[in-house]
């Protein structure tokens, strides 16, 4: 599955500033390690325009824990899958987080909707897939 390649941020947990050496010694592995782990599609470091690569913070935190895995035992397919699996439960807790926003913001379009439309004795129009017909939905007190 090929992918173009965005600009990497400037700044940020993104940025791509690490030469491999740095990265190496900030996760604790050896350069070739890294290179290793490229390989196999565990990492994807930036590259300069040359083609030297360059590495976020993002990316050492995520040698740290492909380092952690290895050390207790888990070879590269477990760590591929978890890394597969960690992705797929950031990318739903991050759409559960939109449904529930969304969720917010309907509850209270239909509570300014309610508010708009009382009538004088305190009871409401019922909200209705048939708008022909009204029902009136009396308030709890």
């Amino acid at each position: 599955m090929a992918s173009a390649r965005r600009r990497p941020p400037v700044s940020g947990p993104d940025a791509a500033v690490y030469v491999i050496s740095v990265a190496a010694e900030l996760s604790g592995l050896h350069p070739q390690t890294l290179r290793s782990y490229e390989r196999m599609g565990l990492i994807r470091p930036g590259r300069t325009s040359g083609g030297g690569r360059r590495y976020s913070e993002r990316d050492v935190e995520l040698l740290r824990m492909i380092a952690d895995l290895t050390a207790t035992g888990v070879g590269v397919e477990g760590v591929r899958r978890i890394l597969e699996l960690e992705n797929q439960v950031r990318a739903l807790q991050q759409r559960n987080t939109e449904l529930w926003d969304d969720l917010e913001a309907t509850r209270e379009a239909l509570r300014r909707t309610r508010a708009a439309r009382r009538t004088p004795g305190g009871n409401v129009p019922a909200v209705r897939d048939d708008p022909t017909r009204s029902v009136m939905i009396r308030r709890s007190r």
